[in-house]
């Protein structure tokens, strides 16, 4: 998700680092390559021209071109504006108002545009981390086997879904769900509407009953995040005429510029409450527009990183594995661990463009071939081998090397390559224990974060400066002491 327009920024704005003072004109100069790269992400020309012109204002002002360090000051105008951008003049509404139970949430939007598949990422995604016990309900009539479809992602998610009778239309459905949320002691009720190819008058007096009926708390319109200003545009029409409490964007894990993103709050006044990041049910996330702002311009997501650390990973392992380290125990099985749960996180990239300064070494993770393909090699490596082998890794020797790549089904030269990335990172863990760094740090090398080094990983001192002495990167520091304390 804007990996073109946070890569185009990385570039304008190390430019302004690298420079002791600033002058007005190449404070302009670079507003104006920010106002290019916002066009080319597809953003809409009115959210530019009010977005530059509220930065420009504020960063060619004494106050910055004077300041002990202009170019970071500069980075921090644009992402406070990119915050304003994405919350809006009013954030009251960031939070779904479901507080009192049974609250309805109504999902609406075109054929194709991921609605279904959303519904029930968003039921999982409630269940889970609202602890909300959810129906599930299909008023789909007209596509075939939408019902089922809804039934049976409901079923991968766990998630209760409202049997389905056949003959019955939408709005009877919609009665039956709600009759069947208030005697089964639902807290949240998602009813997922029919989807058009294009919007209709039928569809929406289809829909207008159905919100009668069912008093949503929530209406919540589901858009492609791939289909640029024309998402906007929908969202529009949809707002006009039933209203809209919210906006999904799925597939913004692809390689779209993220244009309806950044213009769906100032254009619509809605905001975005969730977006899609992957075909699996749990691939959703909530939209928060201080962490992606963050994003946006390479300062990374640590809070993002450790919520998904906290969803896939169990705390007593990862405390039990975090006293190993700070004796300096690691061998093997150890090394595995932290495989797994990079994997479990998305992989390298991943967890890597989730840590300030490290978003330029992600981006070439792919050029490298480090892929889930080489972390499941690699614990396949680690899988073959015998349980005395993994606790005491001095056994390997040639003949053992060759048995484990017979049976991992890779060559010798890849065993060697494990061994010896194992090899470096256990040093590193040993001196991380001299040290005595424990607490968040040590949980987070168990959970298999930092500061391991994965194969064709960069060791640290190849890391960028600003990785390490980032102000930014302790002030998320801070709010992952928070977020771990709370958990």
């Amino acid at each position: 998700m804007f990996d073109n327009l946070s890569d185009r920024l990385s570039r304008v704005f190390g430019g302004l680092q690298r420079q002791g003072t600033l002058t007005e004109q190449e404070v302009e100069s670079a507003m104006r390559e920010v106002r290019i790269a916002l066009l080319e992400a597809d953003v809409a020309l009115p959210v530019v021209k009010s977005f530059i012109r509220s930065a420009s204002r504020r960063a060619t002002g004494s106050a910055v071109l004077r300041s002990i360090s202009p170019g970071d000051l500069v980075i921090k105008i644009v992402h406070d504006e990119l915050i304003g951008l994405l919350k809006g003049d009013d954030d009251s509404d960031a939070d779904l108002r479901i507080n009192n139970p049974p609250a309805t949430i109504l999902v609406v939007g075109l054929q194709g545009s991921g609605k279904t598949t959303s519904t029930a990422k968003i039921a999982k995604f409630l269940s889970d981390r609202n602890q909300k016990k959810v129906l599930m309900a299909s008023l789909d009539t007209r596509r075939p086997a939408a019902m089922e479809q809804l039934q049976l992602l409901g079923e991968q998610a766990e998630i209760d879904t409202l049997p389905i009778f056949a003959g019955l239309s939408a709005t009877e459905i919609t009665e039956r769900a709600v009759r069947r949320c208030e005697i089964g002691g639902y807290d949240i009720l998602l009813l997922d509407t029919a989807g058009r190819m294009h919007i209709d008058q039928e569809l929406m007096n289809e829909v207008v009953e159905i919100r009668d009926i069912a008093q949503p708390r929530e209406t919540l319109l589901v858009l492609d995040g791939l289909t640029g200003q024309d998402a906007v545009n929908t969202a529009g029409e949809f707002d006009s005429q039933i209203g809209v409490s919210g906006v999904v964007l799925t597939r913004m894990e692809g390689d779209g510029r993220g244009g309806a993103a950044l213009s769906m709050r100032a254009v619509t006044g809605q905001p975005i409450r969730f977006v899609g990041t992957g075909e699996k049910i749990e691939n959703i996330e909530r939209f928060d527009p201080e962490r992606v702002a963050g994003r946006i311009l390479g300062m990374g997501d640590i809070v993002a990183l450790v919520e998904k650390a906290a969803a896939t990973i169990e705390r007593e392992s990862a405390e039990r594995a975090a006293k190993r380290l700070q004796k300096g125990i690691f061998n093997l099985n150890d090394f595995r661990r932290q495989l797994e749960s990079v994997e479990k996180m998305g992989g390298m990239q991943s967890v890597m463009s989730s840590l300030p300064g490290m978003g330029k070494f992600a981006a070439k993770l792919d050029q490298s071939g480090m892929d889930e393909n080489m972390l499941r090699r690699s614990i396949a490596i680690i899988n073959s081998m015998t349980r005395q082998e993994r606790v005491n890794p001095s056994l390997l020797q040639a003949s053992r090397r060759r048995r484990i790549a017979m049976g991992a089904g890779v060559t010798v030269s890849d065993v060697n390559q494990l061994i010896k990335t194992y090899k470096q990172l256990a040093q590193a863990m040993k001196l991380f224990a001299k040290k005595g760094r424990g607490g968040i740090a040590s949980l987070l090398a168990g959970a298999g974060i930092m500061p391991g080094r994965m194969p064709g990983m960069p060791s640290p001192d190849m890391m960028p400066a600003d990785a390490l002495k980032d102000g930014n990167f302790a002030a998320e520091m801070q709010k992952l002491n928070s977020l771990i304390g709370k958990r």
